[in-house]
């Protein structure tokens, strides 16, 4: 197990962790919150050994191997399947042992050797990279592309896959789902959920958190609070906890107010200086309840919009995807991957944008923000229609050396230069003031926005959104380095927002609170989607079945210029009723193995903390006779787990190849 006892932890000048406390069984999915700043990532690098403790005692089992994802932006032209590969440890190790053995000519070196590289699994160390890198959203078309003709955030996608693939007892993972869409995510908690080791995450997507993890540590004042139960449950056991700290104080100084009006009273008075002296002395024993100290909530809103057309937007058999390449033969046809669209965006809608990854839902977005032009037909706008967009690479688009009063002010002179200003005041002192309610106050708003976290970065670029007062949002993943609480504001000011709002997001908390409506796009055209954020993650495995299933019974084909590939017609009215169908049939099919799953999961969770608390007992000196019963009940409880495993495992494969 992990054991932290009585931990200082110091970067710079700052106390992230004082006399701090806690423990990690093994086989524990832990997910690790707190506030920013608050030493999330330096406990990280505590485990990891990139950092020593300042103080007390910390200890991980020498023999656990760790996985984490690292930071940094692969530059290499090794293709995507061999540096996942490279990320199995072990594997690598057996390879080094065999060139080395072969070396030698040592005939028994060389046997072992061969041996160890079979049980690193490198006959099938491919299929499983492969595995990995689709289920990630790489296309087969990809799997052997070089690494640098990726863009960062699918090269960030690799890192992942390579820490996967590496075999390991710890597993840490900052903020694993950033650069994820939905459907890689369903898969990453899928994999997650069946991973056997332990494992500590950073994230700030709650319904991730609620789906990996079972046990919490909150790092609030510099110590490590544990709770045994995920996000959501946490967040109740807290709350009830700063009440009852609220209660406990008040009531305390109630008590104090009380004895110090005795003291004050009679302290003069000789009769009763005794038992005023006694009160003193009370005073001075009494352990005092802290106050409770909330954390600052962070809210904005959006401004009223100047005007609603209605309707916003309406689309007339609109196609949407990329222009031919400048360097293309003349000739060559644009790329159409969402075609002859007819919809209609009215006044005060909510829609989420679903589909998986590449079917075009940014593009779509794109398109209505004029960021692209349609491919084909028309999209008409309303009058007066101010868009606000949020791109997934808008971080990228903000100025490093400029500061975000600088931001600001620019942004005034373009508003004022194109007659889109909607009553807002670009003096100055109010610009100041604006960016002091989003949590850019005093220096910060001189800071280098180069020298800025992610967060603040997407906090600048959302304060420019809502300065604009835009009628239309079109969000493309807004909350990919937001924190929990700017989330939450992010949620209630969208739900309080007047206008319409299309928002893409991998974010299911967010989608469930914001949206009333989605439209899926998939097979080349846009329809709705009559379901619950629930019955789409069981449609993304379900088509990602079909795909599989699809690439083994079809001959490879010769692979067709990009431009050149024309776009599959949308599913018709008769074909998605059909498929709505057969997927409801399905899930009542499946829905008592599921539930059979369901409570092995809880039972198989139970054992494995009775087997914990076995083992930490027998670690400590007992007598005899309950060393022998907690060793009987150990190895019961061992066999147990062990043919819930076995049934578990054959269950899960019935559910998958059903």
């Amino acid at each position: 197990m992990i054991t932290l006892k009585n931990v200082v932890l110091r970067r710079g000048t700052k106390v992230l962790l004082d006399s701090a406390s806690t423990v990690i069984n093994p086989g524990e999915k832990v997910g690790l919150v707190g506030r920013n700043g608050a030493g999330k990532s330096s406990l990280f690098a505590l485990l990891n050994g990139s950092l020593h403790e300042d103080g007390g005692e910390f200890s991980v089992p020498p023999q656990w191997r760790l996985a984490q994802v690292a930071q940094d932006m692969p530059e290499t032209s090794q293709g995507a399947t061999d540096f996942v590969v490279d990320g199995d440890t072990v594997l690598l190790a057996a390879q080094a042992e065999v060139t080395a053995a072969e070396a030698s000519d040592d005939g028994e070196r060389m046997a072992h050797a061969y041996m160890a590289l079979h049980d690193a699994g490198a006959h099938d160390a491919r299929a499983r990279a492969q595995a990995l890198i689709l289920g990630l959203g790489f296309k087969t078309t990809e799997l052997d592309n070089p690494v640098d003709s990726f863009s960062g955030g699918w090269r960030m996608r690799l890192q992942l896959a390579r820490a996967l693939m590496c075999p390991s007892e710890l597993m840490l993972l900052d903020e694993p789902t950033n650069h994820l869409d939905l459907d890689a995510l369903v898969w990453l908690e899928a994999w997650l959920q069946r991973y056997a080791g332990t494992m500590l995450v950073i994230s700030h997507d709650r319904e991730f958190l609620d789906a990996v993890t079972g046990v919490t540590i909150h790092i609030e004042n510099a110590k490590l609070n544990r709770y045994g139960a995920n996000y959501s449950k946490f967040e109740d056991m807290r709350a009830e906890q700063m009440e009852l700290q609220q209660a406990s104080f008040a009531k305390q100084q109630e008590k104090i107010a009380h004895l110090q009006k005795f003291i004050d009273r009679f302290k003069a008075k000789a009769s009763k200086a005794k038992q005023a002296q006694s009160r003193v002395k009370a005073l001075a024993r009494m352990e005092r309840v802290a106050p409770l100290l909330a954390e600052a909530d962070f809210s904005f809103e959006f401004k009223e919009p100047a005007n609603l057309p209605n309707p916003m937007l309406s689309l007339q058999e609109a196609s949407f995807g990329y222009p031919a390449p400048e360097d293309a033969p003349a000739g060559t046809p644009p790329t159409v991957i969402v075609q002859r669209v007819n919809k209609s965006v009215l006044a005060g809608q909510r829609i989420g944008i679903l589909g998986a990854n590449g079917q075009g839902k940014s593009t779509v977005v794109k398109t209505v923000a004029r960021a692209l032009a349609p491919i084909a037909g028309e999209i008409t706008e309303g009058k007066g229609l101010n868009i606000g967009y949020f791109a997934q690479q808008e971080l990228d688009v903000l100025r490093p050396a400029d500061n975000p009063l600088e931001h600001m002010i620019q942004l005034a002179r373009e508003c004022t230069a194109a007659g889109k200003l909607s009553g807002q005041s670009t003096r100055e002192q109010d610009l100041r003031g604006f960016l002091g309610g989003f949590n850019f106050s005093g220096d910060m708003v001189k800071q280098a926005v180069g020298s800025m976290s992610g967060g603040e970065k997407a906090r600048l670029v959302l304060c420019m959104l809502v300065w604009q007062r835009p009628n239309l949002l079109l969000l493309d993943e807004p909350t990919n380095h937001l924190d929990l609480a700017t989330r939450e504001a992010l949620s209630m000011a969208l739900n309080e927002f007047e206008g319409t709002v299309m928002l893409v997001s991998h974010d299911r908390a967010l989608l469930r609170a914001v949206c009333d409506e989605f439209w899926l796009v998939a097979r080349g055209g846009i329809s709705p989607f009559d379901g619950d954020l629930d019955d789409y993650q069981r449609y993304l495995l379900d088509e990602a079945k079909r795909q599989r299933e699809a690439l083994k019974a079809a001959p490879a084909p010769a692979p067709a210029p990009a431009a050149q590939v024309a776009a599959p017609a949308p599913a018709s009215a008769a074909q998605r009723k059909q498929d709505a169908q057969r997927r409801q049939e399905q899930a009542e099919r499946l829905r008592p193995l599921r539930k059979q799953i369901e409570k092995l999961d809880r039972s198989m969770a139970a054992l494995a903390e009775e087997k914990a608390a076995l083992e930490q007992r027998l670690a400590q000196p007992l007598p005899p006779a309950e060393m022998a019963e907690a060793g009987r009940r150990l190895k019961q409880v061992g066999e147990q787990l062990a043919l819930q495993e076995e049934e578990w495992l054959s269950l899960s494969e019935q559910l998958e190849t059903s």
